[in-house]
């Protein structure tokens, strides 16, 4: 008796391939960093946006010299 192994296919829409692949993102980020002899300033800023909402976050840091 031969085996003879199936393979099913099946078409699948884009809409439905973003769900699976994570969808669609916006994103961008940048950063600042400045040192100087009396003190040092560092801040970053990062945002996201996809269909299910946006986030963002926000670092600042000082440090004296």
């Amino acid at each position: 008796m031969n085996f003879v192994p199936q393979v099913v296919t099946t078409e699948i829409s884009d809409a439905d391939l973003d769900n699976v692949s994570g969808g669609l993102a916006v994103a961008g980020s940048g950063g600042l960093f400045i040192e100087t002899p009396i003190a040092s300033v560092a801040s970053d800023l990062l945002a996201v946006a996809t269909p299910e909402g946006v986030t963002a976050g926000v670092g600042f840091h000082t440090e004296a010299h």
